[in-house]
């Protein structure tokens, strides 16, 4: 299974997953051209996509959802109460293509399992993802304000895995956004910290170490790469987990596709 950001951050969002036979996009947040050219450029065929896979209404989730449906004749896999909030966003979509799906549910598509799990996050029906082929396992779970239980168990066994660390506190107090959109931020259901983000890692790492963390949707104004990555190693440090031995942690970039990773 090979799997990719292909953008993240507060202004886009996709990642690629595929295996020899499924291939499918978690999130399409820019626009589809970009999302042409980044799969692409990774040596993916876009008319191959099996389908995409949505997290959540937010523009930079969707933006290109539809353009690349109706391009490629790719069925979109989505919560009901999603698709409501959603539709008037994305443009008409061929019936065929429209795939209401539980928020806890698993889709197959060839050789791949995708589970779906509860977020806390501002939208309708959020949700993450968990990919599985025949045991090895990748999950995304980003936009969400608290590292709750099930997300937990639901990325815990995963060898990959694209976690949200969306903010640092003391930007965001200190920056341009009105005081009603940074309380929003902070809320349960808002955006998770860098420090939460380290801490929610430690969690994970209970239940195994040598997992590939990645760090992702990351605020344009309100973090920097450099600081999240700084941040959460700081915190494992502290913890006594080895940062290139015990996990393998690495930056989902905003602007172009991050390394391929292979299990």
């Amino acid at each position: 299974m090979k799997f990719c950001s292909l953008y993240s951050g507060s202004s886009g969002n996709s990642i690629f997953v595929g295996s020899e036979k499924a291939k499918i996009l978690i999130d399409a947040g820019l626009p589809g051209k970009k999302i042409d050219e980044a799969l692409k450029h990774i040596g993916q065929n876009p008319s191959e996509i099996d389908g995409i896979f949505i997290t959540h209404e937010h523009i930079d989730h969707i933006k290109g959802v539809g353009v690349l449906s109706r391009k490629y004749d790719i069925p979109i896999y989505a919560p009901h109460d999603t698709w409501v909030a959603m539709e008037s966003t994305i443009g008409k979509i061929k019936e065929h293509n429209i795939k209401v799906m539980d928020r806890r549910t698993v889709v197959s598509i060839k050789d791949i399992d995708i589970k779906s799990f509860i977020i806390p996050h501002d939208a309708a029906a959020p949700v993450g993802y968990t990919i599985n082929l025949d045991g090895k396992m990748a999950s995304v779970a980003t936009d969400f304000g608290t590292f709750t239980k099930e997300i937990e168990d639901s990325i815990k066994d995963s060898e990959v895995i694209l976690i949200e660390s969306n903010y640092n506190p003391q930007m965001l107090d200190m920056g341009p956004y009105p005081y009603s959109l940074k309380q929003r931020i902070k809320e349960s259901y808002g955006h998770l910290s860098n420090e939460d983000c380290g801490e929610a890692i430690l969690k994970i790492l209970k239940n195994g170490l040598g997992k590939n963390i990645i760090l992702g949707h990351l605020s344009n104004t309100n973090n920097t790469p450099d600081l999240a990555e700084l941040t959460v190693k700081d915190i494992l440090t502290a913890n006594n987990i080895e940062v290139g031995s015990d996990v393998f942690l690495s930056m989902a970039n905003r602007h172009n596709p991050s390394k391929i990773i292979t299990l």
